[in-house]
């Protein structure tokens, strides 16, 4: 049975102020048009809805049934407006972020903090892992975007947007400071003790990418699972830390660590945001991607 849901909209007003006159000035509809609905949907239902009195129009006992149903159904649907205008406002919904753990410490942060300022109700998860897993967590659902290092293996179904530039760099602590003092050529320092961050990370990929493409072999003394973990390490003078500038810029500035010139110099790279180009954002990624887009974090 296939019929018209604005003939049980006119059906549930109509019963509901029992009159037909009543129904027609709610509805801005004459009551012509309304009469006529309420026999077209009588002649598809093969009964009657409605016995007329005095007062105005009451409902038969079997489409009490039917009143009752139609009731609860409006009653969803209202309620489903209700939660869609509320994720629409942002003031309900979740958002699923995925990133490395020194991307959520160094990038991430600040545009949480301003997220959550403006959508405290939001709810917020963060999953941090390998970019290889994080992609496949976008794809199947479990995450709404990423924030990566770049670049990544391109993927034909990931629309990737950069939107942060940084400088990775050689850099030691106090007891090698001697070495930040003049121009290093890299192939002069390859005998010297390394700190990497292990493979597969993006970062060790881009650094290994730049050594292949200079001819230049370096076996880390140090090979560990985080950022965090080499930057300490470097600060304390156990070798020469591959790190990111921008992250460590406190370190620099309080001479805890000191950035080498060496030549050739690493090139710069990209932190990107990453979405599935088929799937449509919601109203809270959707917001939260413009936060990112517009570098405005304060």
């Amino acid at each position: 049975m296939n019929i018209d849901l604005n003939l049980y909209l006119l059906f549930h007003t109509v019963a509901k102020l029992g009159s037909i006159t009543k129904a027609a000035e709610e509805l801005y509809v004459s009551q012509p048009a309304i009469t006529q609905s309420i026999k077209t949907l009588e002649h598809q239902l093969g009964a009657t809805l409605f016995i007329r009195t005095k007062k105005g129009v009451t409902l038969t006992e079997e489409a009490k049934v039917l009143y009752n149903y139609i009731d609860e159904g409006i009653t969803y649907i209202k309620n489903g407006e209700a939660k869609f205008q509320e994720l629409m406002n942002l003031q309900d919904g979740t958002l699923k972020i995925g990133a490395s753990t020194t991307v959520t410490q160094h990038v991430l942060l600040p545009y949480l903090e301003k997220f959550t300022t403006l959508y405290p109700n939001i709810n917020v998860s963060i999953t941090n892992h390998l970019t290889s897993d994080l992609i496949k967590l976008l794809r199947n659902g479990t995450v709404d975007l990423l924030i990566l290092n770049l670049p990544t293996t391109e993927h034909g179904d990931l629309e990737i947007i950069p939107f942060m530039e940084v400088h990775d760099i050689l850099a030691v602590g106090e007891k090698l400071k001697s070495l930040s003092l003049k121009e290093q050529q890299l192939k002069d320092l390859q005998k010297k003790d390394f700190i990497f961050q292990k493979s597969p990370s993006n970062t060790r990929e881009f650094l290994n990418n730049f050594l292949t493409k200079e001819k230049i072999e370096i076996i880390p003394k140090y090979d560990v699972v985080s950022f965090n973990l080499v930057k300490d390490m470097t600060t304390i003078g156990l070798g020469i830390g591959y790190l990111t500038k921008e992250f460590i810029d406190s370190e620099i500035q309080s001479k805890k660590l000191f950035p080498l010139n060496i030549n050739p110099t690493i090139p710069s790279r990209k932190i990107g945001l990453v979405t599935l180009k088929k799937n449509i954002p919601s109203f809270a990624s959707r917001s939260f991607i413009n936060i990112i887009l517009e570098k405005d974090t304060h």
